[in-house]
């Protein structure tokens, strides 16, 4: 089949399907990244940046080789006569099927923004790190896109290891040079992420958030330790027998919901300040926009094909169109951030609001009842721990439990009033 299989995994009669694989390579590099994002911040950035120059001379070696050794027919043209043909040989809802299943792609720009406290000039460095990293690798993703259409017709890329199938009983150096440099993708992207999510679980520990054992900062490291070993501990419990499809859908309605959840406080940051506007105009918008979202989706996944499904989704999209322009003129911009923020208010933060949900609609069920549950638990987490021991709440006068005794923290804070958050 061309397929390359470097090794085995083992399988677990007794447990379910999707979760009977069991995966030790996959533990043993967690627990290696773990271990060197421990150490030091400063050599994991030398050894991510050492990875990620490596990893981006292999995908410019892959799109050199796509388009020297492909054919711009195999762009329209499917190798079984009886399969779809054209460019768009699944219509749009290909398109957008695909598109939320590599929405995970575009997770690891955040991580940019948890190194704050490790730059020199945050207020510059973090919006060019960001903005910069979204541009170059979307054209990147584009280019590797277009030269694995190139190389092989849609319906014979192998799904496990498609660049590697492509050159395998043609070019077998080409071959192997993908396999390395497809590696060192996968330590780039998991040493980013772990990275990440390490100092997330740090600045949340120094809220009382989540214990405060994870802010912990070790004194001759100068890592949160705490937080990257529980962290690396956890990941690789998951990596032992969850397959990555389960993986990839759960990390895609995940990112879907974050960034929804993410344009919404955009605008509702950019015109509500407290205590000087009403938020209820912005939040009616919000609302009227997440429900005309909805309609489309549903419209276009459950409404029979003909004129009629076209009116609703035109309606649908005129309906969210006025509402914005109504929004635009109706409630003034109260906010504006002095050295970068998101450009194009309000068109951009609704346009990523439609389109986010939209996504999520064309993810299986399975997915959705995982997120729920994880979600759950992390909201009875939050309710019966986080906010009773947060700063946040004890500075509200929420009712906490300290030393055994039940006390109410006053709610004027003692610190400078001028102090801006």
């Amino acid at each position: 089949t061309g397929r390359i299989v470097i090794y085995k995994k083992f399988t677990a009669a007794a447990l379910p399907k999707g979760f009977n694989e069991i995966d030790l390579l996959a533990v043993a590099v967690v627990l290696t990244v773990t271990l060197i994002i421990c150490y030091s911040t400063r050599e994991s950035s030398i050894l991510n940046m050492i990875l990620t120059t490596l990893h981006i001379l292999f995908i410019i070696f892959v799109v050199l080789m796509g388009f020297w050794k492909g054919d711009w027919n195999n762009f329209t043209r499917p190798m079984n006569p009886n399969s779809s043909s054209g460019f768009f040989p699944y219509g749009p809802s290909g398109v957008f099927n695909g598109a939320a299943m590599v929405y995970f792609s575009y997770i690891g720009y955040d991580a940019v923004s948890t190194m704050a406290e490790e730059v020199s000039y945050p207020i510059k460095d973090i919006p060019i790190g960001v903005t910069g990293s979204v541009v170059i690798v979307t054209i990147l993703y584009c280019l590797m896109a277009a030269s694995m259409s190139m190389l092989l017709p849609y319906d014979m890329i192998d799904v496990e290891a498609p660049f590697a199938a492509a050159f395998s009983g043609r070019l077998e150096w080409v071959s192997k040079v993908i396999g390395v440099g497809a590696s060192f993708g996968i330590l780039t992207s998991l040493l980013v992420a772990m990275l990440g999510q390490a100092r997330y679980m740090c600045v949340i520990g120094r809220s009382s958030v989540v214990p405060t054992w994870f802010a912990r900062v070790h004194s001759k490291t100068s890592t949160p330790l705490n937080a990257s070993a529980f962290l690396g501990i956890f990941t690789a419990a998951i990596a032992l027998f969850t397959d990555l499809n389960i993986l990839l859908n759960l990390i895609s309605i995940g990112t879907l919901f974050v960034y929804y959840m993410v344009a919404n406080a955009v605008i509702y940051r950019r015109y509500v300040v407290i205590g000087t506007t009403k938020p209820w105009p912005i939040l009616s918008f919000l609302c009227l926009l997440t429900l005309t979202s909805l309609l489309f989706t549903l419209s276009w996944h459950f409404a029979p094909s003909g004129s009629s499904k076209s009116f609703l989704l035109g309606l649908c999209i005129g309906l969210a169109t006025a509402i914005t322009l109504i929004f635009r003129h109706t409630v003034p911009q109260v906010r504006k951030p002095e050295f970068w923020g998101v450009p194009f208010m309000p068109w951009l933060p609704p346009i990523s609001i439609f389109m986010n949900i939209f996504l999520l609609g064309s993810l299986d069920g399975q997915s959705y009842v995982r997120f729920g549950f994880f979600s759950g638990l992390a909201v009875l987490v939050y309710v019966l721990y986080s906010v009773h021991a947060s700063f946040d709440a004890e500075a509200e006068g929420f009712l906490g439990v300290k030393n055994g005794e039940m006390i109410r923290e006053s709610s004027e804070s003692e610190e400078d009033p001028n102090h801006k958050v």
